[in-house]
């Protein structure tokens, strides 16, 4: 029996998906990041399930023979925090991370409450990693 990954590219609209973000600080605070994810990455903002904004994308094919594709980076508006989706074993993130400003990281997650807690710069750097780290992983992607 496959696994199926339960986050997968939609065609919702990300901008529909950021209009309803209820807090308006957190909306504001959405579209600026969707600047900069985009600025950053080069890749056009697409929906993975129904609450990630991605960037790119990338095929993942594990030992276990578990496979599938994900964004190389993304962020998400959620209710208690933003989350931010950067590759977690990217070499130099611990350094960057030290430089961010005020977060929580979790497993593959970094967690922010706003923009304004965090170095746009050092953002900027983790995304470019985090993208290079992941094409340097999955070249066939």
């Amino acid at each position: 029996m496959g696994y199926e990954l339960k986050t997968k590219e939609t065609d919702s609209s990300v901008l529909d998906f950021i209009e309803a973000v209820e807090n308006p600080k957190k909306r504001e605070d959405a579209y600026k990041l969707l600047d900069i994810f985009t600025d950053t990455t080069g890749f056009e903002a697409k929906m993975w399930g129904p609450s990630i904004i991605g960037f790119g994308s990338y095929h993942y094919r594990y030992a276990t023979g578990h496979e599938g594709d994900a964004p190389l980076v993304g962020f998400s508006p959620r209710k208690a925090n933003i989350s931010l989706y950067l590759a977690p074993g990217e070499p130099d993130r611990e350094e960057h991370l030290q430089k961010l400003g005020k977060h929580k990281t979790g497993k593959a997650c970094v967690y922010i409450n706003k923009t304004a807690d965090i170095d746009e710069d050092v953002l900027r750097d983790l995304i470019g990693d985090s993208v290079d780290f992941l094409r340097k992983t999955y070249p066939e992607s």
